[in-house]
Formats: structure tokens, sequence, C-alpha cells
């Protein structure tokens, strides 16, 4: 066991591979990339509160004062007297009302907003809503306006379903789900998770293209090495580094409260992408030989690659939420198994390439 490890030390593949970790620490850009995700993960539970206001305004806390009048205010406030953060306030007329809102109250009342609804001709009825402009608190008062008139439709369809002559689609019904858990597994975590693949495969194409620029390819072919076996060196090293960072973002989340489940297929999937961006970066390195075009290129291909991902069965940051909230299906294991095999194909499909490459003409 020991010599085989010493001889995995001393391959020149390995030695590639700890030489170009160790240069990341002069990466200006990438360090402090790998720390703002460091600090996300550390203090996730934190951090969720103030990104969940931001995702989901609703969960912010805090009452908005409603100002209602219109012949059919009387049907919207008692809609809406079960709901929590409305306080309405009926006001006699629609001169009242811009009063209000515009003097911020009336008789000590605060009026945030004001909505006024009145019965059409044709037995609808119309409702016009007023909301401050640019000020902090107009996306939260813009939800509850939203939530005040879907609560008063749902009891309208309700009241008048006796003398509705064609059968609606059922409305479905309230879910008191958290907004926090929302975030957590389906923005947070697949964010921590494919950050890391990302900013490896950003990292090969600089491996690759400043070893070309420099002209200290050559110099590495000194030693008894083939360019696979330098390519093979800097790939893994930076297919490695995603699932690492992955799996401290983890434990990192798991120390704020934050579960995790199914990390051995989260880690399986973390590598598989990591290894398909970082053979597109080492691929494009080698062909286009300039860093600031490789660059451009394997950005705007990447960021391609996973907006088409829409047209699978399964998106991979749906793929990741469900991995880690555990309510895989079996598209979600077939998914990770297919992103596997991509992997393993596209290296092999990467080495093949490489050893017909021509170092002098680079």
């Amino acid at each position: 066991m020991q010599v085989a490890l010493s001889d995995l030390l001393s391959d020149p593949r390995a030695a590639i591979a700890r030489r170009d970790l160790a240069s990341l620490s002069r990466e200006k850009t990438i360090v402090l990339a790998l720390l703002i995700q460091l600090f996300v993960a550390a203090f996730s539970s934190f951090l969720v509160v103030g990104l969940t206001s931001l995702y989901d305004p609703s969960s912010v806390s805090g009452e908005v004062n409603v100002g209602v009048t219109g012949n059919a205010s009387d049907s919207l406030i008692a809609a809406t007297e079960e709901m929590d953060g409305i306080d309405t306030v009926q006001l006699p007329n629609e001169a009242t009302a811009a009063r209000a809102f515009q003097d911020g109250g009336i008789r000590g009342t605060r009026v945030d907003t004001v909505i006024v609804a009145n019965h059409g001709a044709d037995r609808r009825i119309n409702v016009t809503a007023t909301a401050p402009d640019g000020s902090l608190q107009t996306t939260l008062i813009v939800v509850q306006i939203r939530e005040t008139l879907e609560q008063f439709e749902r009891q309208e369809r309700q009241d008048r379903s006796a003398h509705i002559d064609r059968e609606l689609v059922p409305l479905p019904d309230d879910v008191a789900a958290s907004p926090y858990f929302g975030f957590t597994y389906t923005i947070l975590i697949p964010l921590l998770l494919f950050l890391p693949p990302f900013i490896s495969g950003s990292v090969a194409v600089d491996a690759i293209t400043e070893e070309i620029e420099r002209g200290t390819l050559e110099l590495l072919r000194v030693a008894p090495v083939t360019l696979v076996d330098i390519v093979d060196g800097k790939s893994v090293a930076m297919a490695m580094l995603a699932p690492l960072q992955a799996l401290l973002w983890i434990l990192l989340l798991g120390a704020n409260g934050i579960s995790v489940s199914n990390v051995p297929l989260l880690m399986l999937t973390v590598a598989s992408m990591a290894t398909v961006v970082v053979v597109i970066g080492v691929v494009l390195g080698l062909v286009m030989g300039e860093r600031k075009s490789a660059q451009l290129v394997y950005s705007v291909g990447v960021l391609g690659l996973f907006a088409s991902a829409v047209f699978l069965p399964e998106h991979p940051a749906t793929t990741v939420a469900k991995l880690a909230v555990d309510s895989p299906t079996n598209t979600t294991y077939a998914l990770v198994a297919l992103y596997a095999a991509v992997a393993v194909g596209l290296y092999a499909l990467a080495r093949a390439y490489v050893d017909r490459v021509d170092v002098e003409s680079l």
C-alpha cells in the first residue's frame, strides 16, 4: 500500500495537479469567489432571512394598512378579515382615499395603499390599487395587494358558484409552506453546489491558456510527460476541487441547522458537472490558445448549456433540490447516472483529442 501511494505521489500528473492547486492561492479573483461562497455557507442560517426577503417579500413580517373604498368595499373587507399582515380601513369615497394616501393617513390612521372596488355594469367588480412609488416598502405592499386580491377572487368565486352556469377549474388549496424552506433548498443549495464547477472550468481555461501564452508548456514537456499527462494533471486538480468545496459547503450548512440528504449522490452530480465544464475549458484553451477569448466563449457556452437544460425531464437545479430534501424520483436517479456517463464519455473524447494535438503548433 505504501509503495502504491508513493508511486501515486511521484506520478508527474500528481505533481502538475499539486502545482496548479498551489497556484490558486495567488489568483485573487478565485480566492475572493471562494471566500464569498464560504461566507454564505458558514452563515447561511443568518443570511437566509435577508435573502428570503428578496426572494419572497411576503416572508417579512409587517402589517400593511389598506384604505378601501367603492360600492364593493364591504365584500373586499369581508374577504380579507382573516388574512395576516393586512389591516383594512373603509373610506367614504375616492377623494378621501386619495387624500389619505397622499397625506399618509386620515384621523390618526396610517394608509399605505388604497384599493377602489366598484361593481360594474356587467356584474363584474373592477378593482384599482394604488401603491407608493420608490419606497422601500413598495415591494412588500405590492405583494400584500396581490394576496389580498387573490383572496378576494377566491371568496367571490365561492359566493357566486351557485349562479355560474359553467364548470370552473377548481382552485388549488392554500399550502402553509415556509418560504425559508423553499428558498434554502431551491435557491441556496443549488447555488452553492453549481458555483464550484463553474469556477473550476474557468480556472481550467486559465491553466491551459497561461501555459501557452507564457511558453511554459514546452518547459513542462522537458520532463518525461506527454501532453495528455499534463492535461490530465490540470483537469483532475480542477475537477476534484469542485466536489471538495461542495462537501465543505454542505458541512457548513449542517452546522447551521440545514440538513442535506443524499450527500454521496450530490457529490457525484457535482463531480460530473465539474468534469464536463473542465473538459470544455481545457479543450477551449487548447483550441483558442488565448485567455480572454477562451474565457468569453467558455462563459457564454456554459451558461447556454445550463439554460438549455430546461429541455431535460428535470432541470439540474431541481435534481439537486430533490436530492437535498430527500424526495428523489426515478427520473432524478436516472439523470444523475446520465450526468456521470456524459462526464466519463466527454473526458475520454477530450483525452483522445489531446493525444492528437501537436504541441509545437500551440
